[in-house]
């Protein structure tokens, strides 16, 4: 037993693009997703600043500053990454960010700001906030929303009481309007205040009339950005908003959009606790926003992701890899920003960094297990691209859990194939007790959400719920999942009879506001097993097992494999990867 188990560990591990229908070859060049640009990147800035480097913004008299190189060395990493250089810019302007960077400083000469300096280093053209897209949910849109929706105000006299025509000479432009009582009391604040709330409003509304679920925070940046395109973003402010030199007129659209999007006074990093004051933060990055050139959607995905860092990313409509449910593993970059904020505040202490990753994973997530899987598959993958201290840390964190999660699901394998049992039956089995967990984990956390007893069961789940059948279909039921789902809450009975195609386009075309008020208790499962691709123990291991075991030949595992993972092979690719394991394994076995 000990040689099969061990031979079908190796397997199993030996590649880390095994572990995963997700296409993460492709990542390593930018083809899909740049989260591990992102990941490089905080590798390359962890090691700066733990090396001493200072990554503060000033207006010392200097053509350069410390943080010109990090940003150059962290720009470098994305671009190595697949990164384009407007893309690489705004990874490598955010994470500095993240990092402890200053958006901007000094007013006039001295001049910096932190998202224009790593556009000039990248080498990339403004090209303003019109034209930067949202990061995709389904669809995308663009700043074209605030602009326009800012540009309708300030065509109807809606930002300012004052009207530029009738400044006299000697006032415009200068320091009396600029340092005086008219500017700094009256003109910026109203402008940053007014504009940012238009352009924020602009855009939750573009969002949810093209079908997109607003992004509040996403939307807040957004239209901070825009209305500091105009406002002079480095102003001072009068004293009732605050301390001179503290707050200026970029904090006061931070106020203005975080208002008009709803969003919390304060954010926190997850699992450090962090305190963000949110208008600072979306002020900062507008201004970040407006400079950094051209970045496109996937560069955007990249962007939001590390704002799901923030303990309260659902709230404010960030990423997805900051939990409950484990995503694709293309959007990963939470677990990055976090690493890189704990090394940095431990002076590098890698196991201190591996203690609160792995924390996070037990504490926020659905499926640990699988989170802490997925987590150590990217971070792996990562390292083919940039190695550092962050790759360092999330492998750390997640080793044992993919150890015990593969060596489990072998075990299981060989006992029940020493018991006469079918691969096919045992992959079942096992994707049977993924439904159950998750099922258990979904009731959990919305007991606790809703203060009720919740309870939640799959009772169908396959392919072909409205499309013509088809063998592929059947297969990869993740494209046209026919799914019922029976929810219990306080004792009360809830069936929801084909979820995707019945349910909800007839609650959301007929505004059925009391069926879309509870399809979260039913859709949040159903997609955390919708999206299973991206950690397909479920379907190697056992195929390890069995051609270690001379069972079965790779080909034959591999098939009965992908007939049983009804849940884990959601979308096509584990059955090429199963074969190419299962040969590994027998290879293995037969130097054992």
């Amino acid at each position: 037993m000990e040689k099969e188990i061990l031979a079908a560990i190796m397997a199993s591990t030996s590649d880390i693009d095994m572990m995963t229908n997700d296409r993460i070859e492709a990542l390593t060049k930018g083809h899909g997703m740049l989260n591990i640009a992102a990941v490089c990147v905080a590798n390359s800035i962890v090691e700066d600043v733990v090396r001493g480097t200072d990554i503060r913004l000033t207006d010392h008299n200097v053509q350069s500053l410390p943080i010109d190189d990090v940003l150059r060395k962290a720009i470098d990493s994305a671009k190595l990454a697949g990164a384009d250089t407007a893309n690489a810019a705004l990874i490598a302007a955010a994470m500095c960010y993240f990092a402890g960077s200053n958006a901007q400083a000094g007013v006039p000469a001295g001049n910096r700001k932190l998202g224009a300096m790593a556009r000039i280093i990248a080498g990339v053209d403004r090209c303003g906030v019109i034209a930067i897209p949202t990061p995709k949910s389904n669809n995308r849109i663009s700043g074209y929303a605030a602009v326009k929706a800012l540009y309708d105000d300030i065509f109807d006299n809606k930002v300012s009481r004052i009207d530029g025509s009738l400044l006299p000479m000697g006032v415009g432009g200068g320091p009396l309007y600029g340092h005086g009582a008219l500017g700094e009391d009256v003109g910026f604040p109203e402008l940053a205040m007014n504009g940012a709330k238009a352009g924020t409003k602009g855009m939750l509304k573009a969002y949810a009339n093209v079908g997109m679920p607003p992004s509040p925070i996403i939307a807040a940046i957004i239209g901070a950005a825009a209305v500091l395109e105009i406002v002079h973003p480095d102003s001072e402010v009068g004293e009732k908003y605050g301390e001179m030199g503290v707050y200026n007129s970029a904090y006061i659209a931070g106020l203005g959009a975080v208002e008009a999007a709803g969003l919390p006074k304060t954010l926190h990093i997850r699992g450090t606790g962090e305190e963000y004051d949110t208008a600072r933060l979306v002020g900062d990055l507008g201004v970040i926003l407006k400079d950094i050139g051209g970045p496109s959607v996937v560069g955007m995905i990249a962007f939001e992701e590390m704002l799901s860092a923030f303990e309260e990313s659902l709230v404010i409509g960030a990423g997805f890899s900051g939990g409950p449910l484990q995503p694709p593993l293309g959007h990963m970059a939470a677990d990055a920003v976090l690493a890189m904020k704990v090394l940095i505040s431990s002076h590098g202490d890698i196991e201190k960094a591996a203690d609160r990753i792995r924390e996070i994973k037990d504490k926020f997530w659905l499926e640990p297990e699988f989170a802490k899987v997925a987590t150590n598959t990217i971070a792996r993958k990562s390292e083919q691209v940039r190695r550092g201290p962050v790759t360092k840390a999330m492998i750390l964190a997640t080793d044992g859990a993919r150890a015990g999660a593969v060596y489990r699901r072998a075990k299981f394998t060989y006992d029940r194939l020493k018991e006469g049992k079918d691969l096919q039956d045992i992959i079942r089995e096992l994707d049977d007790e993924k439904v159950k967990n998750v099922e258990a984990a979904c009731g959990a956390v919305f007991s606790g959400m809703t203060g009720k007893e919740v309870s939640i069961k799959i009772t169908e789940y396959k392919g072909c719920a409205r499309r013509k059948p088809s063998d592929f279909l059947n297969k990869y039921c993740g494209f046209d999942t026919d799914a019922n789902v029976e929810v219990t809450v306080n004792g009360q009975k809830i069936v929801f009879e084909g979820l995707s195609h019945k349910v909800i386009p007839d609650a959301v075309l007929n505004k059925k506001k009391e069926i879309l008020e509870v399809l979260p208790l039913a859709s949040v499962p159903v997609v955390e097993l919708q999206l299973s691709g991206h950690s397909i123990i479920n379907i190697i291991v056992p195929v390890a097992v069995a051609t270690a075991m001379g069972k079965l030949s790779p080909e034959e595992a591999a098939k009965k494999a992908i007939a049983g993972a009804y849940v884990s092979s959601a979308i096509p690719g584990g059955k090429k990867r199963a074969i190419e394991v299962g040969r590994r394994s027998a290879r293995i076995m037969s130097e054992l």
